[in-house]
């Protein structure tokens, strides 16, 4: 893991759809017209429905799994969010776009035997846009 600090890798790309937006919606009890009324949104500058930041942000997990050449520790009994240093929500991801995960490991360390941390930083590409969804510096733990 030492050894691929700062080397990018590339997740698979992930549909946002409607209904995945809607049970967001369900689960966080946020129902804005913006993330579930299709009509209403495109009375918007989006013109369509948009994800949930927070949906976005949810997906870096997902994007983690769908990334063949991200680095992994052998005997990992189970992982856990730790929480984030930064986020910022740059661009709204429209309903039915897709996006992928272009992360990189920053830093990574031993907290004590058999416990890891690494930070990662992700940029959430949206495909298509120039803009990126959101870029995170996400910390997960990690233990063997």
């Amino acid at each position: 893991m030492k050894a691929a600090i700062g080397q990018e890798t590339v997740s698979e790309w992930i549909t946002v759809s409607q209904e995945m937006i809607d049970k967001f919606a369900d689960a966080t009890g946020d129902h804005q017209f913006i993330h579930i009324d299709q009509e209403k949104a495109k009375l918007t500058p989006f013109g369509t429905t948009i994800a949930h930041g927070f949906l976005t942000l949810s997906l870096l997990p997902q994007m983690a799994m769908k990334n063949a050449d991200a680095p992994r520790l052998d005997g990992v009994k189970m992982g856990v969010n730790y929480g984030g240093n930064k986020v910022r929500f740059l661009a709204p991801v429209p309903s039915g776009s897709r996006v992928r995960g272009r992360s990189k490991i920053t830093e990574f360390e031993e907290k004590r035997p058999g416990q890891y941390q690494y930070t990662t930083e992700t940029t959430v590409e949206i495909e298509g846009s120039e803009k990126p969804a959101m870029i995170a510096e996400w910390i997960t733990q990690v233990f063997v």
